[in-house]
């Protein structure tokens, strides 16, 4: 497989061309990451309306701030670096808004500073807020890659197919007995044994190319793959329907 464009290097490029390079740069970087951000901070206990305000205003900041401009690639993965920046403007934010609470102006989001998880009110990463935030990553990263594969076999115009075998992977709901889902297709069951291994092996191969583009260079990919798998054997990662999972913003 040939090692695709990865997050980092797409910063990368933004930094050194500036002007529309870099913003669309940045607003693929945006697109792509605004769901597990998302995801996040209402799994943390931000109510949607306020967790997706602030994920807008963090994905703001990433655009118009120059920090992402001195990335160093080889500090690894980019899961790793958007948790951290998030924190830090999740701290910035409440000190902020604290402020204008004080000085009696009020901000024009609602921010419940009272009740906001006490491990997010400070700049520093927690075991909990690293392992919450790798269930959110890892969850939306299978996701995407199923809806790749989704979206390919609607191209070759076998989404009946898709419709058909999807309920036999990670994402799927209670699956029929191979017989019925046989029939459907009208295969043999051997035959959609076969259909089935081919579904999983196109996911198998999409899932590495979107953890390709998270890491900073190829020898990465296998550890975190692996790290990806443990992570979703744990039974709290409850992985959203395959046919949903592209888009990048809740409805």
């Amino acid at each position: 497989m040939q090692f695709p464009t990865t997050q980092w290097s797409l910063l990368a490029e933004a930094g050194r061309s500036g002007g529309p390079r870099a913003e669309a740069a940045m607003n693929e970087l945006c697109r792509r990451y605004w769901l597990p951000v998302y995801r996040f901070l209402c799994q943390r206990g931000y109510p949607e309306t306020e967790a997706e305000d602030l994920t807008q205003d963090f994905m703001f900041q990433m655009l118009e701030s120059a920090v992402w401009r001195r990335v160093d690639p080889a500090r690894g993965r980019f899961r790793s670096f958007l948790l951290g920046s998030l924190i830090r403007f999740l701290h910035d934010e409440r000190a902020r808004r604290n402020t204008e609470k004080r000085s009696g102006v009020g901000p024009s989001l609602v921010f419940d500073t009272e009740s906001e998880p006490p491990e997010l009110a400070g700049p520093h990463l927690t075991e909990d807020i690293i392992r919450k935030f790798d269930r959110v990553w890892a969850v939306t990263l299978l996701a995407a890659s199923i809806e790749r594969v989704r979206v390919q076999y609607a191209a070759a115009g076998k989404a009946h197919v898709y419709s058909h075998l999807k309920p036999f992977l990670p994402s799927g709901t209670s699956a029929p007995s191979y017989e019925a889902a046989a029939a459907a297709l009208s295969l043999s069951v051997a035959g959609l044994r076969s259909e089935i291994f081919r579904l999983r092996q196109a996911v198998r191969i999409a899932l590495r190319t979107e953890v390709a583009q998270t890491v900073s260079a190829p020898h990465e990919i296998d550890a975190e793959l692996s790290w990806l798998r443990r992570i979703l054997m744990d039974r709290g990662s409850v992985l959203p329907e395959a046919d949903t999972a592209g888009d990048s913003r809740p409805a």
